[in-house]
């Protein structure tokens, strides 16, 4: 007796072809836009954006309006989304194969330097620094700064940090990124795309990643009715800690000279 045909998961079908699961790939690591995925695959345009269109549809591919150039839009890859989908499609094929939702936990003999930087460094870049401080331990080095450092942190910022992961920030200011040229890095992570066009090359080419996040204080309300973007803000850059700790964590340091 034969068992009865299923029908192939939907996310095998979408992530199978090849141009697709290289644009996943090139994805996985950070934001980016659409001509810098066609240099990276070597495709034409129109074949690179019908496949993201593709991708788009399947909801694991998002997009969000460059606030650097609003005739541009980033590519992201949700891998929450991904994960889901893939973790449905093993137990579609028997349950045992259900992949557990625990993340990993990651451990390394050297301590990797993240810097993160923003416009401002009074919101998207300090929620990042702390967040990446509180899920990475003494494991990884932190700080942040920002390309036009605002005087005094957003109130929101230590709000939501406090409120939502028990972190105190308030007696921390923003930091000019003139002040951390001398310093070596091995990631950079821009959350905002003005700082991703302006931020400096460092020496020792550090791992360079982008998240193109808008910036919650950009609202003109009140700061009770920013504060929801706020929050909305702090989960996505939590989320996305999460999923790069893997990557800061294979990293060593950058030679350091004597």
């Amino acid at each position: 007796m034969t068992s009865a045909r299923q029908t192939v998961p939907s996310f095998l079908h979408l992530a199978a072809h090849p141009l697709r699961w290289r644009l996943l790939t090139e994805l996985s690591d950070g934001d980016l836009r659409v001509r810098e995925l066609v240099a990276r695959v070597g495709e034409p345009q129109n074949l690179v954006s019908y496949h993201l269109r593709l991708l788009r549809e399947g909801g694991v591919v998002v997009t969000t309006r460059s606030s650097h150039d609003g005739r541009d839009s980033y590519y992201h890859l949700d891998l929450d989304r991904a994960a889901l989908l893939l973790t449905d499609a093993g137990a579609a094929l028997h349950p045992a194969l259900h992949m557990a939702s625990t993340p990993p936990r990651f451990a390394s003999p050297v301590r990797a330097t993240v810097l993160f930087v923003c416009t401002g460094n009074s919101a998207r870049s300090a929620i990042a620094e702390a967040l990446l401080r509180l899920r990475a331990g003494d494991g990884i080095e932190v700080v942040s700064a920002g390309t036009r450092p605002k005087s005094v942190l957003h109130p929101n910022t230590v709000r939501v940090l406090h409120t939502e992961f028990d972190i105190g920030f308030s007696d921390r200011r923003p930091r000019h990124l003139d002040t951390l040229t001398d310093r070596r890095f091995d990631a950079v992570i821009t959350l905002c795309d003005k700082a991703r066009e302006v931020c400096p090359d460092f020496a020792e080419a550090p791992r360079w990643i982008h998240w193109s996040i808008p910036d919650p204080a950009a609202s003109n309300g009140s700061d009770e009715d920013s504060y929801p973007l706020f929050l909305a803000t702090a989960a996505e850059i939590d989320t996305r800690i999460r999923h790069v700790l893997p990557t800061l964590f294979s990293l060593g340091p950058t030679t350091r000279s004597a």
